[in-house]
């Protein structure tokens, strides 16, 4: 049998370096473009394949939106554990993703095994992925959309009526406000809620930083998206956005990203084909979908104002009749969806923590030092540290008492109090914010006005393009154009000629095999090749400088037209005012609501079961002190089994008594702790119930003198001896032995935590959009 045919090179001689680097870059050439050959067959046979989710994992579809009374292109699938995870555990809480509808095809939430589903089914909780369909059903808005997710979060529950808590439904990306719909929809259906890169406040950001939301107003509003609607014959190609996204860092998009796959082209070669099937996978949404996005979203930003409402304008959305508590996952290092314009809707909503807390909303943020925008999605380092860590805190976060949180995760060490009672080698905390935290990560909010007129202009040429323009396009514009023109988008045109239908690469196929045969890598200190690296660096920061000046420059004309006094005089708006904060839609019913609650609330005082006294106690005594602590959470819960109470009744009355106990101090705290003996009038159950928050508040050894202040005020009102309660002190209980070992190995074996970042200096950070 004959052999293969190779490409053989002379060995250089000595001193070759030159032949080295052309024998090295000339293999690395062949290998880089066949590469791209195959990133063009691979998107051409997703393509045919009806381009299923890119999902690690498999699954099954379980319901199909375009099979309900108001169809959507959505469906539910179940992800079934692979080979070595867990069995999946019913009685775990159910776990559901949402993927963006952002131009992309879905799977970017379980695109590796180190992935937010993939914590979920090592631990073993089920699982559930809302996917979507490369074209929309013909007539489907985003109501038809939020009415098939709430659809599949009641089947959830439905399959799932034993667990112990309501569906953990996390939101990726745009898939968040989408997420914020349905939760404010159907507050009964969701538990806790994940937004992880999830932009709620489009008009927030920092000057010289975030150019992403000058597009808007620079490009006149929302009619382009309209005019690209009609140009597809009612569809919107998502290839656009996507092109958007890649103008952020022209430096990446032109070089880096091709040239990185070029210089380590032998290892670079799978994740590189992985990743561009995701990113090749161009999807479609109608064009009321994307109108309705870009006038109430983009352009608009009602959502956290409270102004967007139902197709018939009987039902308005408000964010604060969301009943689960919220957990925002934002990042320094994203420049697509900034800290700002996912923490600034709380400030929309409310004026203080007080009525956070008056609301029962919980609303928890944690902020990544520095990772990008897709590294959020797809990072194994944040899936095994950051996700893992909010998503074992679930049974915590459900219980926190309302009010504004960040979380705080620190790498466990032996001398670290409580440390028996970690799992695992980070240990999570929720340290109680006010709305101040929040307003120190911006540089203001007066920047925000000029986008009030942005969204007034937008809805005058929305109107003009609407009777003057869109009538006689979809006149002249038909399907074969429409799918024409969507074949012709630069993202599609270069992968289909890059590809075996491209008679030209056919001579790739036998010669790369053969320059892998006949591979010679060569030295990296070699001088041409750090010449060559060189000059990338300098192609890149020549890249970079243009942006940064493009970005400079739109801002500045964004300002100088949109921030003019005389333009909101020429539109009729009154002057700017000094806080930038929009004002929010308030109801009569909503006042009356609240009104009654605090009626409701007087006889809650006197009145309640044993665990209503123990937990005012513990919020009493442990105000200020670090109550939302995995070690606290996890002490709690050995005790209730060691009393062997059921887990999710004990779970569910806690929760309860906790949103009850928080609003009364909140309410009167000095009537609450003086109706606390007559909650207690057995000497005994107030002997345990001190003793009780005593254990508990030692397991993270964070008491301070108030807090033991508090607790010798209540034993004196309880009318109790010293020598019948011991003093509140930092004492650690002792653990087993053996846990505490195995967390002090662990914690020796890893590195410590870099120092956290002054929030100061966090502004002040720059990004580049494709670290992940």
């Amino acid at each position: 049998m004959a052999a293969n045919p190779t490409l053989s090179f002379p060995a250089s001689a000595a001193g070759g370096d030159a032949w080295d680097y052309l024998v090295d870059r000339w293999q690395r050439s062949v290998l880089t473009l066949d590469v791209l050959r195959e990133r063009g067959n691979v998107y051409l046979e997703h393509a045919e394949s009806g381009k299923p989710p890119v999902l690690v994992f498999d699954h099954e579809v379980i319901m199909d939106g375009r099979a309900l009374e108001d169809p959507a292109n959505y469906a539910l699938a179940r992800i079934v554990p692979p080979k070595g995870f867990p069995a999946t555990d019913d009685s775990k809480r159910p776990f559901v993703v949402i993927d963006p509808r952002a131009g992309h095809g879905p799977g970017i939430g379980g695109f590796k095994i180190d992935s937010e589903i993939g914590i979920a089914l090592r631990a073993g909780h089920p699982c559930y992925f809302v996917m979507f369909y490369p074209d929309p059903v013909p007539g489907q808005t985003i109501g038809s959309v939020a009415r098939a997710e709430i659809a599949f979060l009641r089947k959830v529950g439905e399959r799932h009526p034993d667990a112990e808590g309501k569906p953990f439904v996390i939101g990726n990306c745009q898939g968040g406000w989408a997420l914020m719909i349905l939760a404010a929809a159907a507050p009964d259906l969701v538990g806790p809620i994940l937004l992880a890169g999830s932009p709620i406040s489009y008009w927030a950001g920092v000057r010289g930083k975030n150019p992403m939301r000058y597009s808007g107003g620079l490009l006149g509003g929302t009619w382009l998206a309209s005019l690209a609607g009609d140009l597809g014959h009612g569809k919107f190609d998502g290839s656009a956005l996507v092109t958007n996204f890649e103008q952020l860092d022209p430096a990446n998009t032109y070089w880096s990203k091709m040239y990185n796959l070029y210089a380590h082209v032998d290892t670079e070669r799978e994740r590189y084909l992985d990743f561009e099937r995701w990113w090749g996978g161009h999807f479609l949404l109608n064009k009321e979908e994307m109108e309705w996005i870009t006038q109430n979203l983009f352009v608009g930003n009602r959502l956290s104002a409270g102004e967007v409402t139902s197709a018939d304008g009987t039902y308005r959305l408000d964010l604060r009749s969301i009943r689960s508590p919220i957990v925002v996952f934002a990042s320094w290092g994203d420049n697509i969806t900034p800290p700002q314009q996912a923490l600034n809707w709380v400030l929309d909503l409310y004026d203080s923590v007080d009525e956070i807390r008056a609301n029962e909303q919980t609303i928890v943020y944690c902020l990544h030092e520095k990772i990008g925008h897709l590294g959020i999605f797809v990072s194994g380092g944040v899936a095994s540290k950051e996700h893992a860590e909010l998503a074992s805190a679930l049974n915590l976060i459900d219980v926190l008492p309302p009010g504004l949180y960040e979380a705080v995760i620190e790498d466990t060490h032996p001398e670290m109090p409580g440390v028996e009672w970690v799992e695992g080698r980070y240990v999570i905390r929720f340290e109680p914010r006010e709305l101040a935290d929040i307003e120190a990560l911006d540089d203001g909010r007066d920047d925000e006005q000029p986008f009030e007129v942005v969204a007034r202009l937008s809805l005058a040429y929305q109107t003009m393009y609407d009777a003057f323009v869109s009538p006689w396009l979809k006149l002249v514009v038909n399907e074969p154009m429409a799918q024409a023109m969507r074949a012709m988008a630069p993202p599609r045109l270069e992968r289909a000629l890059l590809s075996d239908r491209n008679p030209w690469l056919w001579p790739l196929q036998w010669m790369a095999p053969m320059v892998r045969a006949e591979r010679r890598t060569v030295a990296g200190d070699n001088p041409y090749v750090v010449a060559e690296q060189q000059a990338s660096d300098a192609i890149v920061r020549a890249w970079d400088q243009w942006r940064d000046m493009r970005d400079a420059a739109q801002e500045k004309l964004f300002f100088a037209v949109f921030d003019a006094p005389w333009m909101r005089q020429l539109l009729g708006m009154q002057p700017a005012g000094s806080s930038g904060k929009r004002a929010r839609v308030h109801g009569f019913a909503e006042k009356e609501l609240a009104r009654l609650k605090r009626e409701q609330a007087d006889r809650w005082f006197e009145e309640g079961p044993p665990v209503a006294a123990g937990v005012r106690l513990l919020l009493h005594i442990g105000a200020g002190t670090h109550l939302a602590d995995e070690r606290l959470a996890h002490r709690l819960r050995d005790m209730v089994a060691k009393k062997g109470i059921d887990r999710r009744q004990a779970m569910a009355a806690l929760r309860e008594q906790i949103r009850r106990q928080a609003y009364l101090l909140l309410l009167d705290r000095d009537r609450a702790v003086a109706a606390l003996p007559r909650l207690l009038p057995d000497r005994q159950a107030r002997i345990d119930a001190l003793a009780f928050v005593r254990d508990l508040l030692a397991t993270t050894g964070r008491t301070d003198a108030d807090a033991r202040a508090r607790f010798d005020a209540v034993v004196r009102d309880f009318g109790l001896d010293r020598d019948e309660v011991p003093a509140l002190d930092v004492t650690v209980p002792a653990g087993k032995p053996a846990r505490r070992r195995a967390a002090a190995k662990a914690a020796d074996a890893v590195p410590k935590r870099a120092p956290r970042v002054p929030r100061a200096s966090r502004a002040a950070r720059t990004s580049r959009t494709g670290e992940a």
